[in-house]
């Protein structure tokens, strides 16, 4: 009885050890980290980042490259159609979950083609006016917009940006009526506020950071669910009574659909630790980026949940698919 039980108990050893034997191997040679995004924004700082404390990990080289245009289209359309090994990722934000309200047509599987690994860090948004603006308070706009109707304009850097929307949810929130003014790029639109030419922006917390610090803009108030640790002094719009406006831009990594499972959770965890380097920690506070932890899994439900309402923000403020 007992040469069965140790034979038992053999075999069921070498069963459990049987999956972790036949685990993929990762990294095997150097990984892409595709940026959809010019170089120098959030997302680029954000791949870089977490890409060299991987390369350090890991011992094989991760290479950003950065694939601009077509509101991050072009980008993750050369992830769907790269190996599902492991060793090409994307870095992507927020505005991934607008694209469905923007494109009619997209030439991949938004619900499907992505394997979401987990997310990076997210940073609020804040509304921020000219240093020249009279108004001193958000509760001072806001009462101002309400008592004139369409007069306030305000700028983005395009028709259903992070920055259009979350404008469009502020009216929505608030009960007021301000007039859009989309440019051809946030860089476009931060030159217009600082110039004067409209009267105030939702942008995201590193861009304001900049505008604050040297005194070309004010920050009136933040998205988050609680104060930025950028912007310690400035209140969230839930403090000052709007209670379902939170905004966040989310940053997170994904692999090609097919992906093995533990070649996804493997990736995940490592970049838990380096999430959890101090120095990576210190760059991403003076970026005003703040923690956000989701495995694959509950990022995946998160994007889903994001999708489901930046599309009926879309849809009440009237943006066309094109």
């Amino acid at each position: 009885m007992k040469k069965l039980l140790s034979t038992l108990c053999l075999a069921f050893a070498l069963a459990a050890a049987g999956p972790a034997a036949a685990q993929s191997p990762w990294p095997t040679q150097p990984v892409k980290i595709i940026v959809p995004w010019a170089a120098g924004g959030t997302v680029d700082m954000g791949g870089r980042l977490i890409g060299q404390k991987l390369a350090d990990q890991t011992g094989q080289p991760f290479v950003v490259e950065n694939k601009p245009g077509g509101s991050s289209t072009i980008g993750i359309g050369q992830l769907v159609k790269s190996p599902a090994d492991g060793h090409t990722l994307i870095a992507f934000e927020s505005s991934y979950a607008m694209l469905p309200a923007l494109f009619s047509k997209l030439s991949f599987d938004h619900a499907n083609d992505l394997a979401t690994v987990g997310t990076l860090f997210q940073t609020p948004m804040v509304l921020v006016v000219p240093a020249s603006s009279p108004f001193k308070t958000a509760a001072e706009l806001i009462d101002y917009a309400r008592k004139n109707p369409g007069k306030l304009n305000f700028g983005s850097g395009g028709i259903g940006s992070t920055p259009h929307l979350s404008a469009e949810l502020m009216q929505k929130e608030a009960g007021i009526t301000m007039t859009h003014i989309p440019y051809k790029g946030g860089g476009e639109a931060l030159t217009a506020l600082i110039g004067g030419n409209v009267d105030l922006l939702i942008t995201a917390a590193p861009t304001a950071m900049t505008q604050t610090k040297g005194g070309r803009a004010r920050a009136l108030a933040v998205t988050g669910a609680k104060r930025s640790i950028a912007f310690p002094d400035t209140p969230t719009f839930v403090e000052l009574g709007y209670p379902n406006y939170t905004v966040a831009n989310w940053y997170g990594l994904a692999a090609p659909k097919g992906t093995p499972r533990d070649v996804v959770d493997r990736i995940y965890a490592q970049v838990q630790k380096a999430l959890a380097d101090p120095a990576v920690k210190e760059r991403l506070a003076m970026q005003g980026a703040e923690p956000l932890d989701m495995d694959g899994d509950a990022f995946g439900r998160f994007v889903k949940q994001e999708t489901q309402r930046w599309t009926e923000v879309s849809r009440v403020a009237g943006v066309k698919p094109e």
